[in-house]
């Protein structure tokens, strides 16, 4: 048992890499180190405690990661340093050998940190601490508020799909979740606090319930009761989950926001195969067709991974022309990256980096012109914005329900509430601006 007198007068540095579900369990690690006294660090201090969140969804991430954890060191000299996340899962010995890290917590460890702190006593190598992925079995409920307005409130972890082209799963473990009724007292908590907005994140999200025998439909009909939350967004949902029942109860609730962000990460049904997804084009096309049918004006962000092996350039053309042809409104395009140990590396069509470099312009350049459509399609309507907390050149922003980004001159009476505004011209980064 770790003597909590150790914390006392501590102050810790965080830094987070990567996705949302990152940032909610980074938030949760703050909160246990708050608990027994460790206080965030201010600016111009320097910490005796830092933790790094890491990511590794692709190689340049895992690059990222290993210069982060150097950066922080340097900067907070004697520190006892904490790496964890799913670069530390994958690869714990590579950051253990980096001079100056303390200790390396794996996916089970995260969020039992203090169990593993070790009295602060800096060491000459670092410890690591995992479970092998096939043995992770807990969920940690974590929320966390960005530096905005919208709290991230973790549903579900872990993942069964084992897509040929990711690691996620040997990172994460397998799918897990917490109950609904834990999800619904941590909204209401979002509210105590003053929250207006929710989004829900995890890994797969669209497979909650896989260990409470719930499901995601009973899930968000039961978030939407909770008063005082003024929105909720679904973050990213697998296509073949998302099923109509939840797009027309979308449609109709009370607090659930026109938006989606479904990952299609390839418009080539050959290559789809390849990924091992669990879906087709034609199952896609459904699903945009059906949200656009019944909220024509929901903004849907789409997922695309360009330079996959096996990717020739026919497939290619499949997919650019698939997309053109469907009426979503962004694209979040990405390089495909090899990683150890996945299927992928069997295939054995490999695509030239400059090759995916021309392919990542063009569907970037597809994006743009879609995000340009459908914010003059708003251009005129009223919407309900909700202004965020910080600004920029005496300028703040807010998002409407339909994620269409608004700017105005900073009122800080404004911030954190929602109003309706009329949508005017757009600048040249497509940011809405109110009508005077």
């Amino acid at each position: 048992m770790i003597d909590n007198s150790i914390f006392e007068n501590k102050k810790a540095a965080y830094l987070t890499l990567g996705c949302k579900l990152n940032f909610a369990e980074t938030s949760a690690i703050g909160r246990q180190l708050s608990q027994v006294g460790v206080r965030k660090v201010r600016q111009g201090e320097v910490a005796d405690i830092c933790v790094v969140n890491t990511c590794s969804v692709t190689e340049l991430a895992d690059k990222k990661c290993r210069q982060a954890v150097r950066k922080m060191i340097k900067d907070n000299p004697g520190a006892y340093v904490i790496v964890t996340g799913c670069y530390a899962q994958l690869k714990p010995e590579d950051i253990a050998g980096i001079d100056g890290v303390d200790i390396v917590l794996g996916s089970e460890q995260k969020l039992d940190i203090i169990e593993h702190l070790d009295e602060l006593k800096k060491k000459d190598k670092g410890q690591v601490y995992t479970t092998k992925t096939n043995q992770i079995r807990s969920f940690v409920p974590s929320c966390s508020q960005d530096d905005r307005t919208r709290y991230f409130l973790k549903v579900q972890d872990g993942c069964d799909y084992f897509c040929s082209f990711c690691t996620i799963p040997f990172a994460r473990g397998r799918s897990r979740n917490g109950t609904i009724e834990s999800m619904v007292n941590q909204a209401r908590e979002v509210v105590a606090k003053g929250g207006k907005e929710i989004v829900l994140t995890g890994v797969n999200i669209g497979d909650f319930g896989k260990t409470t025998g719930e499901n995601f439909f009973d899930l968000i009909k039961a978030l939407d009761d909770v008063e005082g939350v003024e929105r909720y967004r679904i973050s990213s949902i697998e296509p073949n989950l998302l099923t109509d029942e939840i797009i027309e109860f979308v449609s109709k609730s009370k607090r659930f926001a026109p938006h989606f962000h479904i990952p299609l990460q390839s418009g080539s049904d050959a290559v789809l195969k390849l990924m091992r997804r669990r879906y087709d084009t034609a199952l896609f096309r459904h699903k945009v067709e059906t949200i656009k049918r019944i909220m024509p004006d929901a903004f849907i962000g789409v997922d695309v991974i360009v330079g996959t092996r096996g990717e020739t350039d026919e497939y290619f053309e499949e997919a650019r022309q698939f997309l053109e042809s469907l009426d979503f409104s962004q694209l979040h395009v990405f390089t495909y990256s090899e990683r150890p140990n996945t299927q992928a590396l069997k295939i054995e069509h490999e695509v030239d980096p400059k090759i995916k470099h021309a392919r990542c312009k063009t569907l970037l350049d597809l994006s743009d012109k879609k995000l340009e459509a459908f914010y003059q399609s708003q251009q005129g309507t009223e919407r309900k914005v909700l202004f965020e907390h910080t600004q920029h050149d005496s300028m703040m922003y807010g998002f409407t329900e339909n994620y269409v980004k608004i700017e105005t001159p900073y009122q800080e009476n404004k911030a954190n509430e929602i109003k309706v505004v009329r949508l005017g011209m757009f600048n040249k980064v497509k940011t809405a601006l109110i009508e005077a």
